[in-house]
């Protein structure tokens, strides 16, 4: 039984050595968020077997969780580059498949057809705003149903030829506005920023993008500056959360744990191989 123990122990810490290994690897990754390890102990007795007389059965790993702090902000020269201060994420949707997925990484920029897409090539979702006065055009709650693409045009009205854009500008509330040749300010969308009941319930898809689950609960949608959904700041990046010091010492406890395993399989191999010896 020994060696299904300490088994299991080995598998325990290979599962914290890859963890670890992982945040360390995405130090420099845009938005990344670190993981941790969670492990359980394996325990069973019989129904009438006294219990203080049963030694553990090992350990089990219980679940990766990601942990959601802020990263440090980076600032940046570029507008459009975004970053949230607070719990939200920004709502973007793939083209391809209108599959809808939330990320903090806000690197965001505008392709040949004048929509801004994030890294990935996902369109960022606004909330409709009237041109002229900011206010949103949606009445009741908002759902991903509700949000629209953010375009940024050449010209405005979009399509003419005269009033070509001068400057982008987003505010902390998210508004993004274009302003034209003629000096006008046009309002074209306040980007959508969704907060969770249970951050946690989130399912990862890569290149800190996220997708809702039951387990998360549905997005609440609205603009930043306000409550759970954090403040927008333009020509920013949030950067990792992982302390590289605080994962250095997270591998050389993993290895240590590792090792010591590996030596309880050594000694009671050594003892396995005495009896066997002795009724030889």
């Amino acid at each position: 039984m020994s060696f299904y123990i300490s088994l299991s122990g080995l598998k325990a810490a290979q599962t914290d050595l890859s963890t670890t290994a992982n945040n360390v690897a995405n130090v420099n990754s845009t938005a990344f968020k670190k993981s941790k390890a969670v492990f359980g102990d394996i325990f069973a007795a019989a129904p009438m077997q006294t219990t203080t007389q049963v030694a553990g059965q090992g350990v089990r790993t219980q679940g990766i969780s990601q942990q959601f702090t802020q990263g440090t902000i980076e600032t940046t020269d570029k507008t459009l580059d975004l970053a949230i201060t607070g719990e939200g994420f920004f709502t973007v949707k793939r083209s391809a498949d209108d599959q809808i997925g939330y990320t903090r990484n806000g690197a965001f920029s505008v392709e040949e057809d004048r929509y801004v897409v994030d890294t990935t090539g996902a369109r960022l979702q606004v909330i409709p705003l009237d041109p002229t006065t900011g206010a949103p055009t949606v009445t009741g709650t908002l759902t991903p149903a509700s949000l629209t693409d953010l375009k940024i045009p050449t010209n405005w009205p979009d399509g003419g030829t005269g009033n070509q854009l001068t400057s982008v500008g987003v505010s902390e509330e998210g508004k993004i506005t274009g302003v034209y040749a003629d000096g006008s300010t046009v309002y074209l969308g306040a980007t959508a920023i969704a907060a969770f009941n249970s951050q946690e319930g989130l399912r990862q898809s890569g290149d800190a993008h996220w997708t809702a689950t039951n387990a998360s609960g549905a997005p609440m949608l609205g603009t930043g500056n306000s409550g759970l959904f954090g403040s927008i700041r333009s020509g920013a990046l949030e950067r990792s959360n992982v302390d590289i010091t605080e994962e250095l010492v997270n591998l050389i406890s993993a290895q240590r744990n590792f090792q010591a395993n590996s030596k309880a399989i050594e000694a009671a191999n050594t003892l396995s191989t005495t009896i066997v010896n002795m009724r030889t």
